[in-house]
């Protein structure tokens, strides 16, 4: 059995040393919702769900020491993201779509959803650092279908009021799954299609 979540996923460093990952799904069998994983920069990571039954999957997928139910809210217009959830407050500007966002919008999003393509990709992700494929908890497989890709420009984030600095590299990577979002502040368009266990 396989389900799809369709939406984005942003991923920024702050120079606080706190990374943070979003992902804001408008089409899931969840319906539309968001989460963030967030992994300070002592290492705890924490999930802020927006309902029980995202914060159930996602902890099911991903590894976490810490799991909050919160109000998640990601507003979009043009090139500017707002999110508030729980602790977090956050404000991103996108910029230009890189060499790498223009091959990506070349590839008819049908074919790059499938996790055939995906699966043949995975190499060539792995040679930069990069995985569009593994292996999740619970004997879950994930391939991740992007197909569009801009460079973040600027940020401003506070957590529980604090300032987190400005935007920084995602380093070091996070440690929430198989893999972890660019180094290179980024938000991408994608297709996470997520093959369940016939335990599960």
């Amino acid at each position: 059995m396989r389900v799809r979540y369709d939406g984005w996923i942003l991923g920024a460093g702050t120079t606080s040393g706190t990374r943070l990952v979003v992902g804001h799904w408008p089409r899931s069998p969840l319906g539309r919702v968001s989460d963030v994983m967030v992994e300070r920069p002592d290492g705890h990571r924490v999930l802020l769900a927006q309902t029980p039954e995202l914060a159930e999957f996602v902890a099911g997928t991903y590894a976490f020491d810490e799991v909050r139910v919160v109000p998640v809210e990601v507003g979009r217009a043009a090139d500017r993201w707002v999110v508030h959830a729980g602790p977090l407050a956050l404000r991103v500007a996108a910029g230009r779509r890189p060499a790498l966002g223009w091959l990506l919008r070349t590839v008819p999003s049908p074919l790059a959803r499938t996790p055939a393509w995906v699966g043949l990709l995975d190499p060539v992700a792995r040679v930069v650092g990069l995985r569009t494929r593994g292996t999740a908890g619970n004997g879950r497989t994930e391939w991740y279908g992007v197909q569009d890709l801009h460079r973040l420009r600027a940020t401003s984030a506070t957590w529980d009021g604090e300032d987190l600095g400005g935007l920084a590299p995602v380093r070091p990577p996070v440690r929430f799954g198989f893999g972890s979002v660019p180094p290179t502040p980024s938000v991408v368009r994608v297709t996470t299609t997520i093959g369940l266990s016939t335990s599960v």
